[in-house]
């Protein structure tokens, strides 16, 4: 079966496809667990609108079941593709099989799967081990060989941010003996689940005192990290050093009060380059790159992290 439908699958993302343009997209998006995810479905629908598209938009709320559902269904309805930001990296196989065999083409967006590239026609993202990397050199800089325990805030357990981007922050620590991940744990990407695993972080390691550095998976977990702090009685970015990724609006706030000290940004618009691809590939069968990357920046408090929130704070978050 799988052997039919890779061929199947070649087939037609070699050799052009049925409809001449992206008319009617579905977008099947993981939720609203965070400020960039809310800005990612804001832009995506923005984009849709701009470009005259029917965009069909299904939240998961976090349950993978719930887009493999909204995936069967965009493929019930016959759209002309179909987005989706997958909310776990395993468990896609059988609906992408089946959305091949519909020839409807998938685009993946700022996460990746586990599941054969020929199965959807490209994914868009940042390099995610990338911006775990990035963070980690950061805080290599930062302390100056310093000893430095550090606590880490991971992403959904099993999904692909979470997995690269500690990968990432490790291997940009990797050279600095002086630096230590004490303590880590899933706190659901979501702000809540950051303070509240911050705080058990806090009691464990000496009220903070023992505690050199936080590294959050993104800023939302680092913002309710921040409230956690500065509740135990600390100053965020000064007694507990604060670098995450994402570069929301609150953030900027965070580095503009100096309770935050770095960011690594992941653009919100996926959806501009995944909606080139389709239409190009939609119009004359164009295929994409298999992986059309994004840039990442990192942003510090010498960034004018004010006008960087003035720049960001209506798009969504």
């Amino acid at each position: 079966m799988l052997t039919k439908t890779l061929m199947a699958t070649a087939a037609v993302f070699c050799f052009g496809a049925t409809a001449a343009s992206a008319q009617t997209i579905g977008f099947s998006q993981i939720g609203s667990e965070s400020g960039w995810r809310a800005a990612e479905t804001t832009v995506t629908q923005q984009e849709a609108e701009r470009r005259g598209i029917d965009l069909r938009f299904s939240d998961a709320q976090q349950r993978q079941e719930n887009q493999i559902a909204a995936i069967r269904s965009f493929i019930a309805q016959g759209v002309d593709g179909i987005l989706v930001a997958p909310v776990v990296a395993t468990g896609w196989d059988s609906v992408l099989e089946e959305a091949a065999e519909a020839e409807i083409p998938v685009v993946l967006l700022d996460r990746m799967v586990d599941s054969s590239p020929e199965l959807y026609l490209t994914a868009v993202g940042s390099d995610l081990v990338h911006e775990g990397r990035v963070a980690g050199e950061w805080l290599v800089e930062a302390v100056a060989g310093e000893e430095c325990r550090v606590v880490e805030l991971q992403g959904t357990t099993g999904s692909s941010p979470a997995i690269d981007r500690k990968q990432g922050f490790e291997e940009g620590i990797a050279s600095a003996d002086n630096i230590e991940i004490v303590r880590s744990q899933t706190g659901d990407f979501t702000r809540t689940r950051g303070k509240e695993v911050m705080e058990s972080f806090l009691q464990a390691e000496n009220g903070g005192a023992d505690i050199c550095a936080l590294y959050a998976h993104n800023d939302d977990m680092a913002v309710g990290a921040i409230q956690a702090i500065k509740e135990a009685g600390l100053k965020p970015g000064e007694d507990i050093l604060v670098v995450s990724i994402d570069a929301v609006p609150d953030i900027f706030q965070a580095l503009a009060a100096g309770e935050a000290n770095a960011t690594v940004e992941l653009t919100p618009n996926m959806a501009g380059p995944a909606f080139d691809a389709l239409e190009a590939y939609l119009a004359d069968g164009t295929m994409p790159e298999k992986f059309i990357q994004t840039e990442s920046k990192l942003y510090t408090q010498e960034d004018d992290p004010q006008a960087e929130y003035e720049a960001r704070k209506d798009l969504g978050y």
